[in-house]
């Protein structure tokens, strides 16, 4: 499974937009717009999320699961359980 927020990163961190996202995984630029924008994990057609996945894969990106560790040991980021600062006074 991948979040959109996991997404979102991976594409950042390859440095690409969503229509190289796109490109790259043979998906239509609004299937891509529509992943981006869902809420928490992306639902979709096995084929296409399969087809994201393998893509990101290639190009380099390791999809972390909650709760595993990263078995390549490289560089990476993930979002902490801590609740996120709001902005206001704690």
């Amino acid at each position: 499974m991948i979040t959109s927020a996991q997404l979102r990163a991976a594409r950042a961190l390859l440095g690409i937009d969503q229509k190289q996202l796109a490109n790259i995984s043979g998906l239509s630029l609004p299937t891509i717009q529509r992943m981006e924008t869902s809420d928490d994990i992306i639902r979709g057609n096995v084929d296409s999320l399969m087809k994201l996945v393998s893509s990101l894969d290639a190009a380099g990106i390791e999809l972390i699961g909650e709760g595993a560790s990263s078995t390549s040991g490289g560089r990476g980021i993930r979002l902490k359980d801590a609740a996120i600062p709001t902005g206001g006074t704690q």
